[in-house]
């Protein structure tokens, strides 16, 4: 058993997919259930000596931690199957001592507790809790140890007939300039050759116009909708797509672009039309939601939620478990559906393998005052576009449907320090000036809570706004912003 002194990073996190605290040993076969889930899964440590809820250290007794290293030791070798082997070692924090037990993905899915067997003792983690397997995931489980993906398995009981790819091969032939026959359909990976037939396979089903699509796959769609306010409770707009996968792009596209603003940044020479919500980064998500999500989880649909503060992509299917979240935008790739993915790359809906996230990283940085955050939820990945706190209130700009958004500049118009920065930047100014004359020192605190919100609002503008983060870049007043200061002055 090793130890290390380093402070872990993760006792600041929350229970996760990958994470779970304990007190101390618990009775029954609670660990030897995490083992298994964690096994069928990303893998994952099980941190005893901390108390989750409020989170404690509260650490081991020296002269306990051999007697639980060898409780968790028997509790996984006598209780899990196939076999699963941990790394055990000490971890030293505020003072205390901390017993780790780490288990790591397996390669020999899927595990479950021995005594109930495998039909009934397999277990997954979804969150932070574990979750019987489904029969589902238990097939799930066997072709992630098979290496077969779910879209190149064949369909039986849809002959080839039943099923309608004209428009995919007309898409394809007009983006690619190749025509496509049975041999090439065959290759890939869209029929399957058994016997003395042709099936199709999964994927051919999700890119036909079939109603035997309908069928297979009830929920292969995407359920897009637009709220008032910040919950779910009233709905503004909806919308179902449900064709092939490979063309849900754009209805989907046409359907935000709808609902969420457009306006104007109003630079020294020129006005330059900006929506609401970078629009080639929310397609990335929603390109990634439709080709890395779980076909074979038949219960859910990809979701668009759009809400005042907030747009949102659910896509079924937590990150595939030997892609960290912390190495999302890396360059690195982990692709689920072997067969679509090579389609939607010959489609040009893909560029480059593992470019999704950090383009997306990317086009955000014309939007400072949006948030990407990419999690799991439950047992789905989770794109949300977030705005800051500083920018809840709205611009008065038109949305494509003629809606005007709440304007409310209330509180800036009631806010001494606004008012002064504006007034300085009759003249273009830069951060590290404008924080000077209000006698700030905290960057992020000033960008945040001033200069964020003016430039929302239209009161303040970028002199190089193609780059927002160039060296060069300043801020001058625009004419909202003097029309405000004109009329604040008039009130005094």
């Amino acid at each position: 058993m090793t130890s290390t002194n380093k402070y872990p990073q993760y006792l600041d996190q929350p229970e996760s997919r990958r994470l779970e605290f304990k007190e101390s040993f618990p009775k029954g076969e609670q660990v030897a259930r995490t083992a298994v889930a964690f096994a069928n899964g990303a893998g994952g440590k099980i941190v005893f000596g901390v108390q989750d809820e409020p989170r404690k250290i509260i650490g081991i007794p020296e002269e306990a931690l051999f007697s639980i290293e060898e409780k968790v030791t028997s509790s996984i070798f006598n209780q899990c199957a196939p076999a699963i082997v941990p790394e055990i070692y000490l971890q030293s924090a505020a003072g205390k001592t901390l017993l780790v037990v780490e288990i790591f993905p397996g390669p020999h899915k899927p595990y479950y507790l021995k005594k109930p067997g495998k039909q009934t003792g397999t277990y997954i983690r979804v969150g932070s809790s574990n979750r019987k397997a489904s029969p589902e995931s238990i097939e799930a489980l066997e072709r992630q140890r098979r290496k077969v993906s779910y879209d190149s398995l064949p369909v039986h009981g849809c002959p080839m007939e039943e099923v309608d790819l004209s428009g995919f091969e007309k898409a394809y032939r007009a983006l690619t300039g190749k025509s496509i026959g049975t041999t090439q359909l065959q290759n890939m990976g869209l029929l399957h050759p058994e016997r003395d037939r042709v099936l199709p396979t999964h994927a051919a089903l999700l890119l036909s116009r079939s109603p035997s699509k309908k069928r297979f796959f009830p929920y292969a769609k995407v359920e897009c909708a637009r709220f008032k306010g910040t919950d779910k409770r009233v709905f503004l707009d909806q919308a179902t797509v449900d064709g092939p996968v490979h063309e849900a792009v754009e209805p989907c596209m046409a359907f935000i672009k709808k609902n969420i603003a457009l306006g104007a940044t109003i630079g020294e020479i020129y006005r330059q039309e900006r929506w609401e919500y970078p629009l080639e980064a929310v397609r990335e998500a929603l390109i990634n939601a439709i080709i890395h999500r779980d076909y074979a989880i038949l219960g859910s649909d990809i979701k668009v939620a759009i809400y005042d503060d907030l747009l949102e992509i659910t896509s079924p299917g937590p990150l595939p478990d030997t892609l960290p979240i912390e190495e999302l935008g890396t360059g690195r790739s982990e692709i689920r559906n072997r067969v679509l993915a090579p389609i939607f790359k010959d489609l040009k809906l893909i560029e480059a393998w593992g470019s999704g996230i950090r383009k997306m990283r990317d086009e955000l940085a014309d939007y400072p005052e949006i948030e990407l955050k990419l999690q799991e939820a439950g047992h789905a990945f989770q794109a949300q576009f977030k705005k800051a706190k500083s920018f809840s209130t709205r611009s008065a700009i038109r949305t494509s449907t003629g809606h005007e958004p709440d304007m409310n500049r209330t509180w800036i118009e009631t806010q001494p320090d606004m008012l002064k920065i504006l007034d300085f930047c009759k003249a273009s100014r830069s951060v590290k000036e404008i924080m000077h004359f209000l006698g700030l020192k905290h960057r992020e605190t000033f960008l945040n809570n001033y200069l964020h919100p003016l430039i929302q609002e239209h009161l303040i503008s970028m002199t190089v706004p193609d780059k927002p983060k160039s060296p060069k870049q300043r801020y001058v007043i625009t004419p909202n912003g003097l029309e405000m200061l004109g009329h604040d002055s008039q009130n005094r």
